[in-house]
């Protein structure tokens, strides 16, 4: 059966999520960002079922509509930027080493762990394609800007068993030290994630470099050893 439903611009997906917004709840999901943001108050369940039917057309049309992330990052309500790496995270198949830069745009942009956090899944899927991505990765490690650093720090969470061992510890290797604790946190999470596939490597990784680490990255590490 063919679809005949209308397709949802940009503009009505906006306008579905302002009409969507709670303002008792933009308050303390604000307060929980620790103000850095303005929201609209629209929860994540509600933002992802608002989207979806977006979502499943842009996935249909095989192209990346950097116009509407850019759109995104411009508004200055916080879902909009969920919203805008949301949208990367469902076309990350469609991704490659050309759009690295604009990833890396976006990071620095309005940044928090937030956003950060939900790109590194995008640069993840270059990188898990690409050798270009990789490389990319191991550059970023030391990139000037922390947010970048933590997207490289995790970008291969969930890879499982695809972990790519040497660059995993060449990143990690790269920012031990920082004193920061978004980084800290982020080397953690990358350890303890792995350890659920190779807890061997881990418990080796964290007696070489048990001086260099911080006490947080060593207690996240250690979760499930």
């Amino acid at each position: 059966m063919t679809d005949l439903a209308p397709a949802m611009t940009p503009a009505e997906l906006f306008r579905a999520l302002e009409e969507a917004a709670d303002p008792a709840q933009a308050d303390p999901m604000a307060k929980y960002m620790k103000n850095q943001f303005r929201f609209l108050g629209v929860p994540s369940p509600r933002r992802k079922a608002v989207c979806r039917p977006f979502f499943r057309q842009a996935r249909k049309a095989g192209v990346v509509d950097w116009d509407f992330v850019a759109a995104c990052w411009a508004r200055e309500e916080r879902e909009f930027q969920y919203v805008g790496a949301d949208y990367l995270v469902e076309l990350k198949a469609l991704l490659t080493p050309a759009d690295l830069p604009r990833l890396r745009r976006l990071i620095v942009e309005n940044a928090w762990w937030d956003t950060a956090d939900s790109l590194d899944r995008a640069a993840g899927a270059i990188a898990a394609r690409y050798p270009e991505g990789r490389a990319r990765m191991l550059e970023w490690a030391r990139d000037p800007d922390l947010w970048v650093r933590r997207v490289a720090i995790d970008h291969q969470l969930l890879a499982k068993q695809d972990t790519d061992t040497e660059a995993l510890a060449a990143i990690l290797e790269a920012n031990l030290g920082s004193g920061e604790f978004f980084i800290d946190k982020a080397i953690g999470w990358a350890l303890r994630d792995y350890s659920k596939t190779d807890p061997a490597w881990v418990r080796a990784f964290l007696a070489v470099h048990a001086e260099a680490l911080a006490p947080l990255s060593v207690r996240e590490a250690s979760k499930y050893l």
